[in-house]
């Protein structure tokens, strides 16, 4: 039998195990109603003064750690600036690490209030492998978004061919790449098939390479194509010269002899290269006694 005069004894009650809710409750009001208004008052008082202690000692560990999550943000944000982390992945850690704290916070100030934390850890862990499972495909690309900010394959503005398809990187973001193509369409890929796929970035060196294959007729002179086609290279102030621009005879075709032209530029000079010596070798070897064969067809009559 349980006779209640202070506070420590309701508590001894009330973490009895032997005892059920119900009885916990029936002892408890049966020694109320042996108390004194001032055993009464007394107990609470007691039980205000734990209270407020535990108060008092969980806001202040509240704000100083808020106040040291502030800090260790900022540190973070400096080191990300510092060693050039894109803006997105910066975001990414900032509110990661927030996350994170603030829950250990929450659970340390819980668990000074005299609430029991592990039932409250146990509910969040299955809550977050329910939600893991639910959203397994939004975190794959969520995991391939950080691992493409990581590691930079490509960065916004450069032109790349991923996943069939081709353009220039707009915007980079956790869960999905932006590219916008040379016809202006928006397409949104993936991060989790970009990041495990090949990505072919032409943005990356600084130069690149133009070829153009052309064909000329057989019995027409070789070395007059090369000689021609070298001086439209060397003529374009944008086509290096180291490597200097080379012109070989890649095969003998059953109708034609095919010629490979080639030449080193800027990568922002590329395409309009490309199409200008196109047009100027369309025009200009003829000229030189040069033809572009094309397939005949030869049509016997017989009577």
């Amino acid at each position: 039998m349980y006779f209640l005069t202070t506070t420590d004894s309701l508590k001894v009650i009330l973490a009895d195990t032997t005892l059920t809710a119900q009885e916990k409750t029936a002892v408890v009001a049966e020694q109320v109603k042996n108390m004194t208004f001032s055993d009464i008052l007394s107990m609470l008082a007691e039980w205000g003064i734990e209270i407020a202690a535990k108060v008092a000692i969980a806001l202040a560990i509240y704000f100083v750690g808020r106040w040291l999550i502030g800090r260790l943000v900022k540190i973070v944000n400096k080191v990300c600036e510092k060693r050039g982390v894109e803006i997105s992945l910066q975001q990414f850690f900032k509110n990661m690490i927030k996350v994170v704290l603030y829950i250990c916070l929450a659970l340390t100030v819980i668990g000074i209030l005299g609430i029991d934390t592990t039932s409250l850890i146990a509910m969040f862990a299955s809550a977050s492998l329910a939600i893991g499972m639910a959203l397994s495909g939004t975190m794959q690309n969520f995991a391939g978004g950080v691992m493409i900010l990581l590691l930079r394959p490509y960065r916004i503005g450069d032109y790349v061919e991923a996943q069939g398809q081709a353009g220039t990187i707009k915007e980079i973001s956790l869960f999905n790449t932006v590219i916008t193509t040379v016809d202006n369409k928006i397409i949104y890929v993936p991060n989790s098939s970009i990041s495990t796929g090949i990505i072919n970035n032409y943005s990356q060196a600084a130069t690149r390479r133009v070829d153009w294959n052309i064909t000329i007729s057989y019995g027409d002179d070789v070395e007059v194509a090369r000689r021609v086609l070298i001086e439209m290279m060397n003529s374009d102030k944008r086509v290096k010269q180291d490597p200097a621009p080379v012109v070989y005879l890649t095969s003998l075709g059953n109708s034609a002899v095919n010629i490979s032209a080639r030449a080193w530029v800027d990568n922002a000079d590329y395409w309009g290269v490309y199409f200008d010596l196109n047009e100027r070798i369309y025009n200009e070897l003829p000229k030189h006694g040069l033809h572009f064969p094309f397939p005949q067809l030869s049509v016997h009559v017989e009577k």
